[in-house]
């Protein structure tokens, strides 16, 4: 496995230091260096578990050594944390083996002088009895949390006051491990039963939803692009409440949709198929590389009634009125973190800046909507400055608009009180966080 390490120590360096995207270092590295099978898996275990764990790793090393952490060069560093999250996080590497190989792979890395430093750390924390002791949460409860989640205490500190503590140790909770791949079934092509008897047969694990009547959530999938049924377009990949707030704008057959901020696409795919493909969708992005994402993903599916362009939501144009409105805007992503866990690393989540960005899209796109017709505002992220302010500011200055109450499913468990037309989905097991509100145009 020393080609994994190095890989997912390469992988690690490029997300500290260019702010690369996880999932995306994380494929071209395995790619890269042609990883495969165990390989594959051990790298990625590597290289998810060192960010989910990262302020919890640095707190452990800072045990065993004088030298502050800002001091000990990045790879060093990385090799550490790699080296400790397979002694303490992953029962199946021997101790001796994570740090013989941590060792072997300084050397590797031309650290000659720090292979010495990183064998007597590791060697001191496999010598003490306790290898290591967290705060006390009676006493030092944000830290607490901080550490044994690794969640920077701004954000211990902005969900259990906006959210209470209870859930906001469970938001903590969930924003470690790997998130369920979840797909929509596309329903213009096929339907739930046989996609999955599909699937199974060449040996894709498939679990029902009980919660959206056409998502399935897939394990033991391999390269998912690989698969006939993905070729043939039977299904896209879709989060859970990313399907539900395309249930609650509800478009239905001949209508005229506009998806603003909309790439990759699955909204508008989804939506499309709400639609039996009929009507019209527009999805807007600003960026021509990620307008095409949405051609090619509407090509694969087969739907012919989504036209994509580049449009930036914050600017007016002379477009028609439509009769439903989707405007998802760029957040701070904070419900989608076990998808990135890097994300809450980031020295500027831009709270100061994103929530004015938001609502002056939400204001520009709510001009696109006939009298009647409905809007949905959306962020996937957990931060009331960016949901439930904006929501109340844009009611409050625009007296066309009305709060319509949004009807959840009953296997939706609702754990966080809201306006009647707005609803916070914690992050679970089946599903990110994500934040949705539903508006009618009266005048």
């Amino acid at each position: 496995m020393a080609n994994s390490r190095k890989t997912a120590l390469k992988i690690l360096l490029k997300i500290e230091r260019e702010g690369a995207y996880s999932n995306i270092a994380l494929n071209n590295g395995i790619k890269q260096n042609g990883l495969k099978g165990a390989e594959a898996s051990f790298c990625s275990a590597l290289v998810y578990g060192v960010l989910e764990r990262k302020i919890l790793l640095d707190f452990i090393i800072r045990q065993y050594t004088n030298i502050r952490l800002k001091k000990i060069e990045a790879e060093v560093l990385e090799i550490l944390r790699m080296a400790v999250l397979q002694i303490l996080f992953m029962d199946k590497i021997p101790e001796s083996a994570a740090v013989n190989e941590s060792v072997k792979l300084a050397k590797d890395m031309r650290l000659n002088k720090a292979s010495g430093f990183i064998n007597g750390v590791l060697r001191s924390m496999l010598r003490a009895e306790c290898r290591y002791k967290l705060p006390d949460r009676n006493k030092e409860k944000i830290r607490y949390y901080s550490i044994v989640y690794s969640v920077p205490e701004e954000l211990v500190n902005l969900w259990i006051s906006s959210y209470g503590e209870e859930n906001a140790v469970s938001i903590m909770e969930n924003t470690m491990g790997r998130a369920k791949l979840t797909v929509r079934v596309n329903t213009l092509k096929t339907d739930k039963a046989t996609l999955k008897a599909s699937l199974e047969k060449s040996g894709i694990s498939c679990t029902e939803s009980d919660i959206s009547e056409n998502a399935l959530f897939l394990s033991d999938t391999g390269s998912i692009e690989a698969k006939e049924e993905y070729r043939q377009g039977l299904f896209h990949a879709q989060d859970i409440s990313s399907q539900i707030c395309c249930e609650v704008l509800a478009p239905e057959s001949g209508m005229t949709v506009y998806d603003f901020c909309s790439a990759p696409g699955g909204k508008a795919f989804t939506m499309a198929q709400l639609m039996n493909g009929k009507g019209s969708i527009k999805a807007f992005d600003m960026y021509e590389h990620k307008v095409k994402l949405i051609h090619n993903g509407a090509y694969r599916l087969g739907i012919k009634n989504i036209s994509a362009e580049v449009r930036n939501a914050l600017e007016k144009n002379d477009m028609p009125l439509a009769d439903r409105v989707l405007c998802d805007v760029p957040c701070s992503g904070l419900g989608i973190i076990r998808r990135k866990p890097e994300i809450k690393y980031k020295e500027n989540l831009g709270f100061k800046e994103l929530p004015q960005l938001q609502y002056d899209i939400l204001c520009n796109c709510s001009k696109y909507v006939r009298k009647g017709g409905r809007l949905v505002y959306s962020t996937c992220t957990l931060n009331p400055e960016e949901n439930e302010l904006n929501v109340k500011r844009f009611l409050s200055e625009y007296s066309e608009f009305k709060p319509l109450n949004i009807t959840l499913n009953s296997g939706i468990i609702k754990k966080i009180d809201s306006m009647e037309n707005a609803v916070t989905l914690l992050p679970c097991e089946s599903n990110d966080g994500f934040f949705i509100s539903l508006f009618e145009r009266t005048g």
